[in-house]
């Protein structure tokens, strides 16, 4: 199966989550203009948290997406809701370093504060996304272990709050049924939900409190003025005394300066038939979110009508895979080989934003125009922290903002034609070294 990438289109990607998804109907399309207090521009979970927080707080919102709502990332990812907002929990050097040591316990607060909010958002909204709880961390190796008990330790020393268990070798298959792990750590304050179904009903809840989303919606151009911004579409504009951009690896270089920090890289999933109550209970015992430690790695889950879900194959070449399932299904083959005969139903992919440290970009590029970008594959719950920073900040309240807007993100090395190719070499780099073992 191959992809069709299109800049712009009125169709949600050909995914398990398009063919599952509750709430296909379309938001508007803008017509003529308007002025609001805030326009965000992209309709992903970072956009659609921001004018969700915005809307609960009183502010008149715009959000403008150029496809449809959750068309991008946020609607055709893994579905784990992982927590953390920065970089490994592991290595406290690096934290204090990238963050300063003063700001860390804020940033790992905001680390369980962003799954937080998916949480409430789901309950307060009533939001129907199969919302699950339990997360597997696995290991295949013993510097695994080491790297995911460094975590942990530091988790717990920081106060967080939820149930973590460490899964020695012999309990592996309680977790999952496969040969492939010797061990891990479950946590079960993260989890696993239908991300379409997540990102659009928080979508309608914006809406109902006020919030404009209008798809349809492909920004020209943006003009900064000292009082306020225009957002510029085909036909027609916004004005606003704040702007929002939260395109992350689909804003192309609308904003140069952003796109030198971010750069696409491709990840795909496959989804399999249904599966009998029998080889689900068998395969995925606890029906946790289970995701390896490599570079390269497997990311998967069950889906609440038990098809298995299998992401993985990180692409940095630009390309997509000519086949997705001859590309993906090894790959499961070799952690779950009962699916041998399992129909492959569904097969996608897309482009996440990756940042050169790994560490999500907050910002402005002027006094009133925000951005939030680069969760480089960790996104679904980050970016609702982005969006309540943002939201903060907008409100006057810069603190926590301010942090983030403190780390340092160099841009990537090689420019506009150069960048693309050398971090594939990096990858490969990578890949080579996840083999060595």
């Amino acid at each position: 199966m191959r992809i069709r990438d299109s800049i712009h289109t009125d169709q949600l990607p050909p995914s398990y989550y398009a063919a599952t998804c509750n709430d296909t109907a379309d938001f508007p399309r803008l017509e003529g203009n308007i002025k609001v207090d805030v326009c965000v521009v992209g309709g992903g979970f970072t956009g659609v948290a921001t004018a969700l927080h915005l809307a609960e707080a009183g502010y008149d919102v715009a959000l403008v997406e150029q496809n449809k709502i959750g068309w991008g990332a946020s609607g055709r990812n893994g579905g784990q809701i992982i927590g953390g907002y920065g970089q490994s929990m592991s290595d406290m050097a690096k934290i204090n370093k990238s963050f300063g040591k003063k700001n860390v316990q804020a940033v790992l607060d905001m680390g369980v504060e962003c799954v937080d909010i998916i949480r409430d958002w789901v309950e307060k909204y009533a939001i129907d996304c199969d919302l699950t709880w339990g997360y597997f961390d696995a290991a295949m190796k013993p510097s695994d272990m080491d790297y995911l008990l460094g975590a942990m330790d530091t988790m717990q020393k920081h106060g967080y709050p939820h149930e973590q268990r460490v899964i020695g070798q012999d309990e592996v298959k309680s977790i999952v049924g496969s040969d492939k792990y010797i061990g891990g750590v479950v946590n079960m304050g993260w989890g696993h939900a239908h991300v379409l179904n997540l990102v659009r009903g928080e979508a309608r809840a914006a809406e109902k409190l006020g919030a404009r989303i209008y798809e349809d919606a492909r920004v020209s151009s943006i003009d900064i003025q000292d009082d306020q911004t225009i957002v510029n579409m085909d036909t027609c504009r916004v004005t606003a005394n704040h702007v929002v951009l939260a395109g992350n690896a689909y804003l192309g270089h609308l904003v140069p300066k952003l796109a030198s920090r971010v750069i696409p890289a491709g990840s795909y999933i496959i989804a399999t038939e249904p599966l009998s109550e029998e080889l689900a209970d068998k395969i995925m015992p606890k029906r946790y979110a289970v995701c390896d430690q490599r570079w390269a790695l497997d990311y998967f889950r069950m889906s609440a009508d038990r098809r298995m879900l299998f992401g993985g194959l990180a692409t940095y070449s630009g390309r997509h895979p000519s086949d997705i399932v001859a590309a993906v299904r090894p790959n499961m083959l070799k952690v779950f080989p009962e699916l041998e005969s399992a129909e492959i139903t569904h097969a996608w992919g897309g482009y996440m934003g990756i940042g050169l440290n790994r560490i999500p970009q907050l910002g402005r590029i002027a006094p009133k125009v925000y951005y939030a970008q680069a969760y480089s594959g960790h996104g679904v719950a980050p970016s609702h922290m982005s969006g309540r920073l943002i939201a903060e900040a907008i409100g006057g309240k810069t603190d926590r903002f301010d942090i983030m807007v403190g780390v340092k993100h160099p841009p990537f090395p090689g420019g506009r034609m150069f960048r693309q190719p050398i971090l594939a070499v990096g990858m490969a780099y990578y890949r080579l070294k996840d083999a060595w073992g």
